[in-house]
């Protein structure tokens, strides 16, 4: 009888330290993906700063889609005086990641 009761909570251990393990196999999993993601944001951060550092007369040499690395760089200009600088994954091309509007003076307006 008590060797039943201990293969019982034998067992019973065992399934909950299986559980256990695939909980922790998952959060290490997850961790890997959001470290890897927070790279890939600083990256494109570190390259979006660099666009809107600028001049007027290269954001207008840049119009369109260009690839850079692994990332795709949108510019448009949307008014004389506005530049829309867009960053998104050449592997997930149809989603924008980051993206900001930028001022440029017209100085042929003038």
């Amino acid at each position: 009888m008590v060797l039943l009761e201990v293969m019982a909570a034998t067992t019973i251990l065992a399934v909950a330290g299986l559980g256990i393990v695939r909980l922790v196999d998952a959060e290490s999993r997850s961790l890997a993906e959001a470290q890897q993601r927070e790279a890939e944001l600083a990256d494109e951060d570190r390259l979006l700063t660099a666009h809107v550092l600028l001049s007027r007369s290269d954001l207008e040499l840049r119009l369109g889609v260009s690839v850079v690395g692994p990332y795709l760089v949108g510019i448009q200009r949307p008014t004389r005086t506005l530049f829309r600088i867009a960053l998104r994954r050449a592997a997930n091309p149809q989603r924008d990641d980051l993206v900001t509007v930028v001022y440029r003076e017209d100085l042929d307006a003038r």
